[in-house]
């Protein structure tokens, strides 16, 4: 099955984000196909590179890199709910610093809704 999972919670202080990626290695595991990963409203705090989590805390960011770089799966962020949270990439930002880790890219809802119309499941975490 292809499924689009949609990661609405924050990098930290709830589990929702740390549970969807769980259950996309879980998917991958079992042969699933994840068309893409979309973070929204808080969502987006999951790709700002400057999050510094303690040595003894578990990298959420590191983690979805590596699933990333596993996998291939395109990991997008809503462009509004990223600017407005200060995760910004050099297209959208107006300093110098870019908060976007590598390889999140921001894209539109247009892209999220074109993937859910295309696969099989959406789920939201």
């Amino acid at each position: 099955m292809r499924y689009v999972l949609a990661v609405s919670g924050a990098n930290y202080g709830k589990q929702s984000a740390f549970i969807a990626l769980q259950f996309a290695q879980a998917l991958v595991a079992k042969g699933h196909q994840i068309q893409q990963i979309f973070f929204m409203q808080d969502g987006v705090s999951n790709a700002n590179k400057f999050v510094s989590p303690a040595n003894d805390e578990f990298n959420l960011l590191k983690a979805w890199q590596t699933f990333h770089q596993q996998h291939q799966v395109p990991l997008h962020l809503c462009i509004a709910a990223a600017q407005r949270r200060g995760v910004v990439n050099e297209m959208t930002s107006e300093m110098t610093e870019v908060s976007v880790a590598a390889p999140f890219i921001l894209a539109g809802l247009g892209e999220f809704m074109q993937a859910s119309l295309t696969c099989d499941r959406v789920l939201q975490f």
